[in-house]
């Protein structure tokens, strides 16, 4: 019988499945891929991994530093019967100690921004083959910069498109809020229930005292 928190995530990762269809625009982005080696950055619970598994018949790394969550991913790829071609790693990025071009596309939604646009473009390009792509969903920001620092880095920008602070609202925080206000009644004393409400409703919160910084743009670039 699966655990109140467990149960909660898996019906927050329902809601951010409304999402999925961003990651699938991206990815078309992307020209016509042979299998290939992804990263997936900062995964979470994997849903777009589990995603990107499907789309490119490659070969993903999803990594992250919450076991937790990486053991969710896990048991949802083998539900997929994807478990061959996705592979879980408890790395930070702050150790990403792999080979010189060990992927054709770096995958990161919502985690550059622990180190920086401009840094991560910096210091993931080593990881990428050459002509390699990366993909970067981060918070809106000043696009103008960000594009120059594409240019700068040594990248290509093949195209970017932007999620506004309404499509976030509805698409993800409203159902998520009714997700909480539904769950604080189910699991009144459930500690880990309760975790996880707190952690979900800190979202909702920083996004009412700011929604303009909730936009997003999403960038895919080529590797030069």
């Amino acid at each position: 019988m699966l655990s109140g928190k467990v149960r909660f995530q898996s019906q927050k990762d329902r809601i951010r499945k409304r999402l999925i269809k961003y990651t699938r625009k991206a990815f078309c982005m992307l020209p016509l891929l042979d299998k290939p080696r992804i990263l997936d950055i900062g995964c979470g619970s994997g849903v777009p991994t589990v995603e990107l598994a499907r789309l490119s018949d490659g070969e993903i790394i999803g990594m992250d530093i919450d076991q937790g969550m990486l053991d969710v991913l896990r048991g949802n790829t083998e539900k997929a019967g994807l478990a061959d071609r996705v592979k879980v790693i408890n790395r930070s990025l702050f150790d990403m100690e792999f080979p010189d071009e060990s992927f054709d596309v770096i995958w990161a939604e919502g985690s550059i921004n622990v180190i920086g646009f401009k840094m991560g473009l910096q210091e993931w390009k080593r990881l990428l083959k050459p002509g390699g792509f990366m993909v970067v969903h981060d918070e809106k920001g000043n696009i103008e910069e960000k594009l120059g620092q594409i240019s700068s880095c040594g990248y290509e920008l093949l195209g970017y498109f932007e999620l506004d602070k309404d499509t976030w609202w509805t698409e993800y925080f409203v159902p998520l809020e009714e997700l909480i206000s539904g769950d604080r009644v189910k699991y009144p004393g459930d500690p880990g229930v309760v975790e996880a409400l707190q952690d979900a409703q800190r979202e909702i919160d920083m996004f009412k005292e700011a929604p303009e910084l909730n936009s997003s743009v999403c960038f895919v670039m080529q590797r030069r």
